[in-house]
């Protein structure tokens, strides 16, 4: 029964909660509309080798992140679902690989149900396959290179092994263009212990330059494409991208070493009080080859990017999968057995969190309301509709572990179905610039000039209106280091220079402009333009007409 049905509900459930989220809200700023813009503009110059943000040099990650979000834009349309289709895809892949790989680990169909369940309803999981940049991708690859890794050492054939470091080598090509470097890094750190543990370090030896012979087979062509078209990107991308953000003093985004502990155990959500019973039984089986691996699988990647200094919460997406494998092999052993404490401990958790969000939210809308009452009552529906069916959902496992022990993936579920579609207004306006720029699109087409003050609206107006040609003011953060070219400096205005070019711009046509307006500094910056033009306001975003004056 479960061998026949399990494929087909896994698809069903992804189609459903997966899918169908992905075209109800605007792109977030700053991520998915550069994203987006980027691959948009490789679609629409065929320049497919060096990446360019709005024009602009952009050398933070190699290439192959932006094909995918390309191809989804190519073949879905240049809107909301083309953009996010590569990542809801990456993450349906990964997905299948649970599946697989818990065939391959225990021939069991029920630990590889239970595994796979697991898996695309942690909310870490649900969550990231729904926004459009590189980390699903990158997570997609990096759990290949474990999963052909544990084929490589798993095969009992010459043939299968040689297939099996084939494939590693692939997914290590691929994961490099998609991010880097890390996607060689992080196959050795799991492999290197585990052959020595396993004394077979000879066979790493032996067949490990196969994996390295087809990573760089993979990766070379565009590596020396993207050289001879941008001479300067390598010394960027190994340098600040890698050097700089591991171990560089001034490392972006500086964190603690504990830093992911907790959110380790935030992204296991709603299975969090699973953790302790399958790192128990884990440790008990620790000298089985195939737990050894999965713990080295685990906690190899955990301790390298807990020692880096820059640390975001992404970064630690490849771990989750084989925590659900050691979780999925804890559950299944229980439910095999008819214990069904934990579960029970489970649900009564997951229900008191539903009844405290539930109980904070009703406060705040009462005191200080998140919801504008009589606006926003659609919005506050959703919400309390994904709120009661958390708690309802949790209540049956609590009542009923054994029988109803997957009741908590609905919760997920209805999480990423309705969450994203009843944020409030406020969230709205301030973070999803690009669904205030359609309003206004037949407006700001017609302009000769375009200008932003900030750089996910400008990506955001960029990608709507598919033109690159947006002209900064007085802003230049990621892109600082490609507007130090020549060719593309004359594209930042700073305050100084602002009314000298909206003169000089303005006698050659009308000029559209997307301002951020929120700080002191961004309203100084807003004083500093004429005020002969259309003002169309929502939250922090102000979007201005200026009409041709005469030369």
């Amino acid at each position: 029964m479960i061998r026949r049905w399990a494929l087909p509900l896994l698809l069903l459930a992804f189609a459903v909660f997966y899918l169908l989220p992905l075209a109800t809200h605007g792109l977030w700023i700053p991520d998915e509309t550069r994203y987006a813009q980027i691959s948009q503009e490789m679609l629409m110059t065929g320049k497919w080798a060096s990446p360019h943000f709005m024009g602009i040099r952009y050398f933070e990650k190699p290439a192959a992140g932006y094909w995918m979000i390309a191809l989804g834009q190519a073949i879905f349309g240049q809107n909301l679902f083309g953009v996010r289709f590569a990542s809801a895809l990456s993450t349906g892949l990964s997905i299948l690989l649970v599946y697989l790989v818990s065939r391959r680990l225990w021939n069991d169909p029920q630990k590889s149900l239970v595994s796979t369940l697991l898996y695309m309803s942690f909310v870490s999981v649900a969550a990231l396959g729904g926004y459009a940049n590189l980390d699903p991708q990158f997570t997609f690859w990096v759990n290949l290179t474990g999963v052909a890794l544990w084929f490589c050492f798993d095969s009992t054939t010459r043939r299968a092994r040689l297939w099996s470091w084939a494939l590693l080598g692939l997914a290590c090509g691929m994961g490099f263009m998609t991010k880097g470097f890390l996607a060689w890094l992080l196959p050795v750190l799991v492999a290197l212990p585990y052959a020595v543990w396993q004394k077979r370090f000879g066979e790493l030896c032996k067949f490990g330059p196969v994996a390295v012979v087809v990573a760089i087979a993979v990766s070379v062509p565009w590596a020396l494409a993207v050289h001879l078209q941008e001479p300067d990107y390598w010394h960027f991308f190994f340098w600040h991208e890698h050097i700089q953000r591991f171990a560089g003093e001034d490392a972006q985004h500086a964190e603690p070493f504990w830093y992911y502990l907790p959110l380790l155990v935030g992204f296991a959500l709603p299975w969090v009080a699973l953790l302790p019973s399958a790192f128990k039984q884990a440790w008990l089986q620790r000298r089985v080859p195939k737990t050894a691996f999965l713990l080295l699988w685990l906690l190899m990647p955990l301790a390298f990017f807990s020692l880096a200094k820059g640390k975001l919460p992404s970064y630690i997406m490849p771990c989750m999968l084989p925590l659900a494998l050691l979780m999925g092999s804890a559950l299944s052993d229980k439910l095999a057995q008819g214990h069904g404490r934990v579960l029970r401990i489970n649900g009564w958790l997951n229900l008191v969190i539903g009844v405290l969000v539930l109980l904070a939210l009703s406060w705040f809308q009462l005191k200080k309301p998140v919801y504008e009452p009589g606006e926003e009552t659609l919005s506050l529906v959703l919400v309390f509709i994904f709120l009661f069916g958390w708690i309802v959902v949790n209540l049956l496992q609590a009542a009923r572990p054994l029988a109803l022990w997957a009741a908590p993936l609905i919760g997920s579920g209805l999480l990423v179905l309705l969450v994203p579609a009843a944020l409030p207004h406020s969230v709205v306006y301030n973070k999803t610039p690009d669904q205030f720029i359609i309003d206004h699109i037949d407006e700001l087409q017609p302009s000769v000039a375009l200008l932003s003050n900030d750089l996910g609206a400008a990506s955001a107006l960029s990608w709507r209106l598919k033109r690159p040609d947006i002209t900064l003011y007085n802003t230049s953060g990621e892109v600082k280091y490609g507007l130090a070219y020549e060719d593309t400096a004359p594209r930042l205005v700073d305050r100084n220079r602002i009314q000298a070019w909206m003169a000089e711009t303005r006698r050659t046509g009308a000029v559209g402009v997307v301002m951020r307006v929120n700080s002191t500094g961004e309203k100084e910056e807003l004083a500093l333009l004429p005020t002969d033009g259309k003002r169309y306001a929502q939250g922090k975003i102000v979007i201005l007409i200026f009409p041709q004056v005469a030369p």
